[in-house]
């Protein structure tokens, strides 16, 4: 009998946010801070661990079951790489954006379904790749060389081993990047 993978989630929330003004992920979203939609999302996924990447000033609130790094620098690939490596051996690791408040509480179980062998697992909306990702082990140390603000996006393109589970709508797409977005996005709840 195959034994389930063991999966941890991770939160990346140590961007600038400059397009936003800063302070994107503590802005009130329906009445609480917008990374806390994220948070409860990767709670809701089929997980052992919950890791949230954060800037040194970002409050996150309190949360059982969430453990905290802090991080000092802005960059992509950095909160990647930290988020990974608190993945220790997990089989695999799921990667949330902190500025995606709609993400389906499901998605990330129907994603764990479906990476099988692959090299990771991602949601698409009308061909369009979304969130969360769920990288497998293989990608880890792909992840461990990233540099820069680059995320993983450019080593999934580069494979065949991806699959893509068909979402029926864009809220796996939708994320914050302006002041102006989270009226948009309120209004979709």
């Amino acid at each position: 009998m195959n034994q389930a993978p063991v999966l941890a989630a991770i939160v990346l929330a140590a961007g600038a946010g400059s397009r936003f003004g800063g302070g994107k992920l503590s802005a009130s979203f329906k009445g609480e801070p917008l990374i806390s939609h994220t948070i409860r999302a990767a709670l809701a996924a089929p997980v052992s661990r919950t890791i949230v990447i954060a800037t040194t000033d970002l409050d996150i609130g309190d949360w059982d079951g969430v453990e905290v790094r802090r991080i000092a620098t802005t960059a992509m690939s950095d909160s990647l790489r930290s988020g990974v490596s608190a993945a220790g051996d997990s089989d695999g690791a799921f990667v949330f954006l902190g500025d995606m408040p709609l993400v389906p509480h499901d998605a990330a179980a129907r994603l764990a379904e479906a990476l099988g062998g692959n090299y990771a697992a991602m949601p698409r909306f009308e061909g369009r790749p979304g969130h969360p990702v769920l990288l497998s082990r293989i990608a880890f140390a792909d992840i461990a060389r990233l540099e820069g603000d680059q995320g993983a996006g450019a080593l999934i393109r580069s494979r065949e081993d991806v699959a893509f589970l068909d979402w029926p709508d864009d809220t796996v797409l939708l994320d914050v990047d302006r002041a102006n977005d989270i009226k948009r996005l309120e209004s979709r709840m």
